[in-house]
């Protein structure tokens, strides 16, 4: 089946809906928001602390998150995409606001604002602990209510179409190669139909489904990078893979993990070792609140020192019922694991969480592949460098949808529909055999990942890390030209795709450098000899 949609947009988070809110405001064609899963899981769901931006000009400024952000980001960010976003940041909260969101106010109508590591000043706007869950929840209302979107859940995208699909030979040194659409997998038949677009935004989230601990949902194999990639688009920076450093120690539940917001040790909580000893004094100044890589890493370290498998958040200190209102998620999601977070520390340990690399796109959201976009976990817009501050992928998302959307809609109307791309060729069987190699396949990536290409790197991992990689890869390469597409084989080959890019590009990097950080180029004075 050939489907033809002037804006086809891949994924449904605060990234994808944003894009196709305006895009359909403007009235300039039909847009099709194809979603992997329902609309309502995205990593945008997950986040719990909330979206950065000045709002309070009497304490803050731009030129504080700025600094902030470059500061976080180990000064390989680019500013120019660093002071887009934060300049741009309190026009996307009034859309965010206009399109339904509620952040949380106090009684004179001002917002209630939250401080997070790495940051100078109260700047996170948020709604309770379950930001991103109101955020997805006002989205997906004003998409559903816009009658120029249609919705299509539970499909999958199996790839991008360029000229490689005509018999053209395409390479990476091609000139104006062009996205004519993707190749997507309808559930209901069982078919990879083609659907014809003049624009194609990726806003297909993250990887940390590839390691074996992730706060991200199942879903977030890196699809959209895997497919860019292989369509011969410019990725960068995959070695910066940002490790939580408080998700929640339940073991058993890793896929995804319970988030513990940066919010909490913003509000005053206190990291310790289980007997009750802090420890963060020996790695930073700024203690509990320092940036992420520093706070991950020296959690990484305590736990190898004393041979345990968590340490612990402490915020007893703090007033029980205001712990309880400002935190009601997460105090209830312990409490149903027996911890009163009032009176017992919260066991957490660091787990993969956000991808600062991605999909290299321009200001306005362009890939190297023409009529392509990138926008939000998928891309790289370099305003993340070295690492994420925390609070700024929310507000990127938003600043960067609206970049692609005024781009994309001023000239939309030069492209056409190219209806010579070939039907997808599904000739092939899959057998329950088969099958149960491609989980087999899927869970040794993640060990592989978590295992060789974690928090702490060396030349030898990553080296052992690219073998195992490469065996699976022409593994699954080989299953996958002689059966038909599923949702699980081309997950699997997307995840090693990911693993191999992260891996590539982190053996690369001859130093230690946000969070990037290898036994072989150490940067920083203390070691991390394990």
């Amino acid at each position: 089946m050939v489907r033809k949609f002037d804006f086809l947009v891949i994924g449904s988070g605060v990234a994808g809906m944003s894009f196709a809110l305006q895009v359909a405001a403007a009235k300039k064609g039909k847009v099709a928001l194809v979603c992997k899963s329902t609309i309502d899981e995205a990593n945008t769901a997950k986040a719990q602390g909330g979206v950065a931006s000045v709002t309070n000009m009497e304490v803050d400024n731009f030129e504080k998150h700025i600094h902030d952000t470059m500061v976080a980001g180990d000064f390989i960010s680019d500013p120019e995409a660093v002071r887009q976003v934060v300049e741009q940041a309190p026009a996307g909260i009034e859309r965010l606001v206009n399109w339904g969101v509620n952040f949380d106010r106090k009684d004179d109508g001002s917002f209630d604002l939250h401080r997070e590591g790495g940051h100078s000043e109260f700047r996170i706007l948020h709604h309770a602990d379950d930001s991103g869950f109101e955020i997805q929840r006002g989205l997906i209302e004003a998409v559903r209510r816009h009658p120029n979107i249609k919705v299509l859940e539970n499909h999958f995208a199996v790839e991008i179409i360029t000229q490689h699909h005509l018999g053209v030979e395409v390479n990476r040194q091609t000139p104006d190669i062009e996205c004519y659409g993707a190749y997507i997998l309808d559930p209901d038949t069982g078919k990879v139909d083609t659907f014809l677009s003049k624009v194609t935004l990726l806003a297909t989230g993250g990887i940390g489904a590839i390691y074996t601990s992730t706060t991200n949902p199942n879903i977030a194999t890196g699809d959209g990078i895997a497919m860019a990639y292989r369509a011969k688009a410019t990725v960068k920076d995959m070695e910066f893979v940002q490790f939580h450093p408080t998700a929640l120690y339940h073991p058993g539940e890793t896929h995804p993990a319970y988030l513990i917001t940066e919010a909490m040790r913003g509000y005053g909580g206190i990291l310790r070792l289980p007997n009750g000893e802090e420890f963060m004094q020996k790695y930073d100044k700024r203690l509990s609140l320092a940036p992420r890589d520093i706070v991950a890493r020296a959690i990484d370290k305590e736990m190898k020192i004393h041979g345990i498998d968590h340490v612990c958040l402490d915020v007893t200190h703090k007033d029980p019922e205001q712990t309880k209102t400002h935190f009601p998620n997460i105090y209830a999601k312990c409490l149903s694991i027996g911890i009163d977070i009032t009176k017992q520390y919260i066991p957490v340990c660091p787990c993969a969480h956000y991808l600062c690399g991605g999909i290299k796109v321009d200001l306005n959201a362009q890939s190297s592949i023409h009529r392509l976009y990138a926008v939000g976990e998928c891309s790289c817009t370099g305003l993340h460098g070295g690492n994420r501050l925390a609070s700024n992928s929310l507000i990127e998302a938003v600043v960067y949808a609206d970049a692609a959307a005024k781009h994309a809609l001023s000239v939309i109307d030069d492209y056409s529909f190219n209806t010579k791309v070939p039907a997808w060729n599904d000739e092939g069987t899959m057998t329950n055999e088969e099958k149960v190699l491609i989980a087999q396949d899927m869970r040794e990536v993640g060990q592989i990942m978590s295992n060789y290409v974690g928090i702490v790197r060396s030349d030898l991992r990553l080296h052992r890390a690219w073998t195992r990689l490469d065996i699976i890869y022409e593994e699954t390469e080989e299953l996958f030209k002689r059966v038909k597409a599923t949702r699980d084989i081309c997950e699997l080959r997307n995840a090693v795709n990911v693993g191999y890019l992260v891996t590539r590009q982190a053996i690369e990097r001859k130093e230690s450098r946000g969070l990037h950080y290898t036994l072989d180029y150490p940067k920083h004075a203390y070691d991390y000899k394990n």
